[in-house]
Formats: structure tokens, sequence, C-alpha cells
């Protein structure tokens, strides 16, 4: 009887989802420089067809071997990707970048409450302290650098904040997509949330390609950043990660966003974040390496309930090829 596969290290899952992190902090600052009230849609349409291009290039073969339920799940998927995608860049254009780190961090609290709600069983003590901690760091790394009044930004990132742990617990829990390659499955979510950007650019009566046609060079080197980046690269890791670990460890490491949005704030846009902002990074940075060890692995599956998401074995394949786009 063969021995079975060696479980991936978890320091290997988590570097590049803390990379994630870094690169959706620094999403902030390209995403002002680009977008405006008008071009959102448009703006998301460009780089999610870059995106879906990069991913469709190393994943063709496997696309067409999906069948019908794993497509139909992935454009869902897609469905609710486009709605957080549009919440947070709307939100963005309409608040300050710190509010918008601050809020969006609430990821991390509601995802280990969806999961739990679920599995009906009550998070560690030790992981709620880790997620306290580090909300708090957020608190006074935002306040450092200034909170504005709640406004109508603040509010969609509040909605993007909950629709994307929807979409961490969706991404975890279909049965339909757990023996669907990665690159594949991440593929459909593109060309289904480029559908629905297409279809809001057409209620905005914003052309993407008149919006396209008006970009800098300089614009562009942003918008390829965005689309490879922040997209391509980010929610393919997200995916893979999320499927080896569980979706609290994740939403965890990804909360270190507004840390990795401030330095990058400080090194390239001149934010000041003060004594507060200081003491609030590394109070975030504390309670992630906290969190890491006290989420751990998923737990085995009672008996009496199902399993979580498996591995499938030639999913490791797709994930090494892919991961080089």
């Amino acid at each position: 009887m063969p021995a079975p596969p060696a479980r991936t290290p978890l320091w290997l899952i988590d570097v590049p989802v803390v990379l994630v992190a870094v690169v959706w902090g620094s999403s902030y600052l390209a995403a002002k420089e680009l977008a405006t009230g008008a071009t959102v849609a448009a703006l998301l349409v460009i780089r999610f067809a870059v995106a879906g291009m990069g991913t469709a290039a190393f994943a063709g073969r496997d696309i067409a071997r999906l069948g019908g339920r794993e497509l139909r799940a992935g454009a869902a998927l897609g469905g609710i990707l486009a709605l957080v995608l549009l919440l947070e860049t709307y939100g963005v254009v309409h608040t300050s970048a710190t509010n918008a780190g601050l809020i969006i961090s609430l990821t991390m609290i509601f995802t280990p409450l969806a999961e739990s709600a679920v599995t009906r069983t009550r998070p560690t003590g030790a992981f709620v302290g880790a997620a306290a901690l580090s909300v708090a760091g957020v608190a006074l790394l935002t306040q450092g650098a200034g909170f504005t009044a709640p406004s109508a930004g603040d509010l969609l990132m509040l909605l993007a904040a909950l629709v994307r742990t929807a979409y961490v617990m969706a991404t975890s829990r279909l049965k339909a997509i757990r023996s669907a390659p990665s690159g594949a499955l991440t593929a459909v979510q593109f060309a289904g949330a480029t559908a629905v950007f297409a279809a809001a650019s057409a209620v905005t009566r914003t052309s993407p390609l008149s919006v396209a046609a008006g970009y800098t060079s300089a614009q562009w080197a942003g918008l390829l950043y965005l689309a490879l980046a922040c997209t391509l690269f980010a929610f393919f890791v997200q995916l893979w990660a999320v499927r080896r670990t569980s979706p609290s460890r994740v939403s965890l490491l990804l909360g270190t966003e507004p840390l990795w949005a401030a330095v990058i704030g400080i090194a390239a846009g001149g934010d000041r974040p003060g004594p507060l902002g200081l003491l609030g990074g590394a109070l975030v940075l504390i309670g992630t390496t906290w969190g890491r060890t006290a989420v751990g692995r998923r737990p085995a599956p009672r008996p009496d309930r199902p399993a979580g998401p498996a591995l499938p074995a030639q999913d490791s394949v797709n994930a090494t090829d892919s991961s080089r786009s």
C-alpha cells in the first residue's frame, strides 16, 4: 500500500498568502491613481480581461476538461468575486485608503464567525484573542494616520468585507470544485467576473476601450500590476491556500493587508502614521503570528459531519503550473 503524500509545511502555505497581503496592500494606492467614480467598472473589465487571458494561457487544456457543475460553480464564484471588487473599488474611490484598510480587515473577524456558524463549533479562545489583538492593531494603525467620519465609501468597504467572507467560505465549501484544477477554476472565475464588470460598464455607459485608450504608459504599468500581481497571482494563491488549510487561517494572514498598505503609503505616498500607527503595526504582526499557531490546519472532521474540501493529487501539479504566471 503506497504511503500517503506528504503534507505541505504550513510556512510554505503562509508565505505566499502574506505576499498576497503585501500586493493587496499596495493595490489601494494603485487603484486610487487609476480609478474615478465613472471609470470603476471599465477599469475592472480591463484588469480582469488581462488576468483572465494570462490564466487561460496556462490552464487551457484543464478548462476544456471541466464539467458543467464545475463551470457553473466557477461562474458563481466569479460573480461573488466581481461584487467584492466592485464594492472595494468604489469604496476606495469614495473614502480614504486609511478607512478602507481598517474596514476591509474586518473580514478576518467575519470569516471565523461564519465558519463557526456553518460547522456549529466555537472558535478557540486563542484565535479570538489573536484576531482581537490584530483588529486593535489595525484600529491604532489607521487612527495614527487620521480616521475620518464614516462615509458612503466606508459603508461600501464594510459590505465588501462581508462579501469577501462569503467568497472565502464558498471557495472552501463548494463540493463542485473539489476536484477542479486550481488554474482552470481561476480562469472560469475571472471570465464570470469580467462578464459582470462588462454589464456594469454598459449600465454606467463607460467604454473600457475608451478608458484604455486614454491611459498613459505609467497608468498602463499600474493597470498591468493590478491585473497580474493583485489579481492573477493574488486570487490564485488564495484559492490554492484555502484548500490546503482553513478559511480562518487564510483570512487572518490576509488581515495584515492594512499594515502593508501603511508601509507602502509611507514609502511611496508620503503618509506619516505617527506613534499610534507604529504601535498598531506592531500589534498586527504580533496578533497574526499568534493566530497562525492558534488556528493551525483544519481539524479532522467528525464522523457525523461531511469532510471539508479534499486536495486531489492532480491539483498539486496544476497549482505549480499556474503559479508560474
